[in-house]
């Protein structure tokens, strides 16, 4: 089987955020920085851009260079949520998968062949389901390992998906700049135009020796880049502390069979998530969100660990109850937390509820052969009104 690597990276995150935060910011160049005039910019969207600032640019040369732009004080706490939700939707595309940063991060998709057929579409998933759960856009680069998928995602931005196959390494490497290569900075990129290199085909043309002499023990590095060798795995060493799944809705919900549609529907994907981790939950958070903005969470705690939906459903039905639904909802959310491997005894479990693993289990194989839709519980199917 193949090795597959996507690199998935939010564009202009943290100014993109502002702008889904406050729809009047759309269009317009937005700087997230500190205002002070020692201040750096952070982040800058792309509207911004057009007027040459870049992050960690002063924010007082920016102001210069874009002085009718909109420039907004971190928050810091805002994007580390939405960057959780964001990551928590990565593991359901790859078995392992590897957080760069807030915005960014590798997953090996090796094996998600099976459940789509082509790699364009299991990119368009991630980032179909990234805009509809964050209002966000993400670009996407898959190759065949982390070198080429950072540097393919950066190759369409913003709202890019680009695929680097197999056998087409070293010509599609051959006519960028060398600041390309990872680990080529501005002082290694003078060192390297002065002394001829200028694309990575010229470094693809060379001796090892050849790029000694100019950059010691690293020309052997750049040498194996350039032609597109990476060996390096997926190091998915980060332990995951919750599992959960949220919807901001367009329309605010009222009908109470809609929201316990929805809360059903969000136990699904939290339980199918821990299977595929390996995990059980024994705290369950109800997050509801109001028309107001008003947000409200109820948490509740559980001896025996659970990966299955009806027991998550049920846990989020009791918390429920004692949220007071006094107008519109605008946004549910599950989350499963207090995270453990699974009993390895059978015994410990009653007769029905063991049957019950085993079978979730059994559809968990199914979805993952044919696909998602190839086997769904009855309210996946029902209409939403």
């Amino acid at each position: 089987m193949r090795r597959w690597i996507m690199h998935v990276d939010m564009d202009a995150f943290f100014a993109s955020v502002e702008q889904r935060d406050h729809p009047e910011w759309k269009g317009k160049p937005v700087i997230v920085g500190g205002r002070s005039r020692r201040g750096v910019v952070a982040t800058a969207s792309y509207e911004a851009r057009k007027y040459g600032v870049h992050s960690a640019m002063p924010v007082s040369k920016a102001r210069e260079l874009c002085p009718f732009g909109i420039f907004a004080e971190p928050r810091f706490q805002v994007y580390k949520e939405t960057s959780h939700r964001i990551h928590e939707i990565m593991l359901h595309y790859a078995e392992a998968y590897e957080p760069i940063s807030l915005d960014e991060a590798f997953l090996d998709i090796s094996a998600m062949g099976s459940q789509y057929p082509t790699l364009g579409a299991i990119g368009r998933a991630i980032k179909k389901e990234i805009l509809k759960e964050t209002e966000l856009v993400a670009s996407v680069g898959i190759a065949p390992n982390k070198f080429l998928a950072k540097m393919a995602s950066d190759m369409d931005k913003p709202d890019g998906l680009f695929i680097i196959p197999y056998g087409k390494e070293k010509d599609i490497l051959r006519p960028l700049p060398v600041r390309r290569l990872w680990g080529v900075g501005k002082v290694t990129e003078g060192r390297l135009v002065k002394a001829g290199f200028r694309t990575i085909g010229d470094i693809q043309d060379v001796s090892v020796e050849a790029l000694a002499s100019v950059l010691g023990n690293q020309g052997g590095l750049l040498k194996r880049l350039s032609f597109g060798v990476d060996d390096r795995p997926v190091e998915a060493e980060r332990e995951i502390k919750s599992i959960g799944d949220e919807s901001t809705y367009e329309k605010d919900i009222t009908d109470p069979s809609v929201i316990d549609r929805e809360i059903a529907i969000h136990s699904d994907i939290v339980a199918q998530r821990l299977r595929k981790q390996g995990l059980m939950a024994r705290t369950v958070t109800l997050k509801i969100r109001f028309a107001s903005f008003r947000t409200v969470t109820r948490t509740l705690s559980f001896e025996e660990g659970t990966s299955l939906q009806e027991e998550i459903y049920h846990h989020a039905m009791t918390l429920l109850q004692k949220i007071p639904l006094t107008e519109g909802v605008r946004l549910i959310g599950v989350t499963a937390s207090r995270l453990g491997p699974p009993l390895s005894m059978a015994s410990l479990f009653s007769e029905d509820r063991d049957k019950r693993n085993r079978a979730a289990a059994a559809m968990d194989e199914i979805q993952a052969r044919f696909g998602r839709k190839a086997l769904q519980k009855g309210f996946w199917l029902e209409e939403k009104k």
